[in-house]
């Protein structure tokens, strides 16, 4: 549930714009689809605050790429911001993923999942360097759809292809975790 909460100003994004096209052209439906999610995304931190009085900062993060490169596509009238702001969401996910090995010397995925899952500390890293290649992959993969198809495909590629890629990390992830979970609970 908590990952549709987190897709959610995508999907209105997805909707409003392809409501928009029917309506008014592909830039301006572009530049409507754009302020929905930049409102959509103030909505759904607002919600997590309002819920639990405090909000992860993958969230703050997301916030304000979701504010200056929203902002930056409407000033400019150009949807590039936007799609480098999915690619460069995911590797600055990546870059904290990483710095997180460096910096606290725990990994974020561990702070993350800790209080659901016990693992050897070797799991957690193995856990954390799959994350930071999974983040730098979506931003590549990203980039590709952008330049090689339309802005129609890459609008359902952000909605459908990112979830679907998403959904299919996390079932491997699972997977991978049973193993090991196992192993900690045998010793």
């Amino acid at each position: 549930m908590k990952l549709l909460f987190d897709f959610f100003p995508v999907i209105f994004f997805y909707i409003t714009y392809n409501v928009g096209k029917n309506y008014t052209d592909e830039v301006n439906s572009i530049i409507i689809a754009t302020a929905v999610l930049m409102i959509s995304t103030v909505i759904q931190i607002s919600i997590t605050w309002f819920k639990s009085r405090k909000i992860e900062k993958m969230h703050i993060i997301v916030l304000v790429m979701a504010l200056v490169f929203g902002g930056a596509t409407i000033y400019f009238r150009d949807a590039q911001f936007l799609i480098w702001k999915v690619s460069l969401a995911n590797w600055l996910f990546a870059a904290v993923f990483l710095g997180s090995h460096f910096i606290g010397h725990t990994p974020v995925v561990k702070r993350m999942m800790q209080s659901a899952v016990e693992l050897p500390e070797v799991i957690w890293n193995r856990l954390s360097y799959m994350w930071i290649a999974f983040f730098i992959v979506l931003g590549i993969i990203n980039l590709i759809v952008a330049e090689t198809f339309d802005f129609d495909t890459w609008v359902d590629f952000k909605l459908f292809g990112l979830l679907g890629l998403t959904i299919l990390f996390i079932v491997i992830q699972t997977l991978y975790l049973s193993r090991h979970i196992k192993e900690v609970k045998e010793t």
